[in-house]
């Protein structure tokens, strides 16, 4: 039987304003049911294998502090201006510099805020995707990072999602909010342990007029998750968003990327790397929806699969009548390594104005074979070739990362991970 009812999520902690609104998304929820592989938006997925009575949603207080598990994933981003720790979903662990909160800066739970109302949802109003009326049917708990206006922050804010709880349902949630003119940079990081969960991630980065965002998220999950993680953004006039995603574990995990721009002057940045081993799948779909002149998007996804695994981009740039002058342009690669392994790559334009410079372009292959060549007559042995040309194909996006000891540790990891390792 079902745990994912009514009764349930009335159960469920949280503020008096979120009652309404989780009855009012499970609606929707049973109006429309689970996706299938008929849509459009949800080929080539795995959409079909899931099956939610594996999992019940997790509920409760969680035990406070840092799970000694989550420690490195902290550690590894260097120096921070502060920290939120959530577990299976509810905030176990705030900390902020004393002299940022001094300055109007904000780290906590998202449902305790007094606008918490006004906040939740405020960017991903517009979603009707199934996953994201769950999300906001059995949310426990958030992570708001705010950073008033004019104010800047240098140091990474780090928001880490540690999910424990073997055969638990989990929605984390998170709302960054810069104000206008402010900068700062928030590296979020998606951990487990080997737990058999579903998790089910809702991300809202509103960037206000004239603000600087740099956003990081991390995904490495056990090999036993299931994750479908929607992430939305708003960008303001003359306001720049670079959103970089990293997504290395789970057995099927998918980032959906809506990156709205409604005001003049608004640039988005988004890239990716992922790579995918033994029989995993990673699913990324992403939205560069421009409305309003003299925007900027640019995208740089790759992705590298090994043994049984499977990648797949879809993606759209959407230029709306109004959004003369926009630049837009899309890139997707994949490295496939094995034979069993495949990677679907579908770019899309649709463009209803003139006075735009656009572009996409995808491939999907093995490795060169040259540069092969180059390296193993050089004595390098043939498994070591191969992870320094992949290494080297990632490195276009992992330098960009808001912090060099993360993408230094990163490489490290898929260092390993091309290696065989766990």
């Amino acid at each position: 039987m079902s745990a994912f009812t009514h009764d349930t999520a009335a159960r469920a902690q949280g503020p008096d304003w979120l009652a309404a609104r989780r009855a009012a998304a499970l609606e929707r929820f049973d109006d429309t049911g689970l996706p299938t592989e008929a849509e459009e938006i949800w080929r080539y997925s795995r959409i079909s294998e899931l099956d939610l009575d594996l999992y019940t949603p997790v509920q409760g207080e969680p035990e406070a502090g840092v799970p000694g598990g989550a420690v490195d994933a902290i550690d590894a981003v260097g120096a921070r201006a502060g920290l939120v720790v959530t577990r299976n979903g509810r905030v176990a662990h705030v900390e902020l510099d004393e002299a940022l909160a001094g300055q109007g800066v904000e780290l906590g739970d998202l449902l305790a805020a007094p606008d918490g109302d006004d906040l939740f949802g405020s960017v991903a109003a517009s979603s009707t995707d199934p996953f994201t009326e769950l999300a906001t049917g059995f949310v426990t708990g958030g992570a708001l990072v705010r950073v008033p206006a004019g104010v800047a922050v240098a140091d990474p804010i780090v928001v880490v999602h540690w999910v424990d709880v073997d055969g638990g349902a989990v929605f984390p949630r998170t709302v960054v909010v810069l104000g206008e003119g402010a900068e700062g940079t928030v590296i979020e990081r998606y951990q487990s342990p080997d737990v058999s969960a579903f998790v089910d991630p809702v991300i809202e980065l509103d960037v206000a007029d004239a603000a600087r965002l740099r956003y990081a998220s991390v995904q490495d999950f056990g090999p036993r998750v299931w994750q479908v993680a929607y992430q939305a953004s708003r960008v303001g006039r003359d306001a720049e968003l670079t959103s970089t995603a990293v997504a290395l574990g789970g057995d099927y995990a998918r980032l959906r990327i809506d990156a709205r721009l409604d005001r003049q002057g608004g640039t988005s940045r988004l890239m990716a790397v992922y790579f995918g081993a033994g029989s995993a799948m990673h699913d990324f779909r992403t939205l560069q929806d421009h409305d309003a002149p003299q925007t900027t998007s640019d995208l740089l996804f790759k992705g590298a699969v090994a043994g049984t695994a499977r990648g797949v981009y879809s993606g759209i740039i959407r230029v709306q009548p109004k959004a003369r002058g926009t630049n837009a342009f899309q890139t997707n690669r994949n490295l496939v390594l094995s034979e069993g392994a495949g990677a679907e790559s579908v770019p899309t334009l649709e463009i209803e104005t003139d006075d735009v410079r656009c572009s996409h372009a995808s491939a999907v292959g093995p490795i060169d074979e040259e540069q092969r060549y180059y390296l193993e007559s050089r004595g390098v042995p043939p498994d070591v070739a191969e992870r320094l040309i992949v290494l080297g194909f990632f490195s276009e996006v992992l330098e960009r990362l808001p912090s060099q000891p993360l993408a230094a540790r990163l490489r490290e990891r898929l260092a390993v991970r091309l290696g065989g390792g766990a």
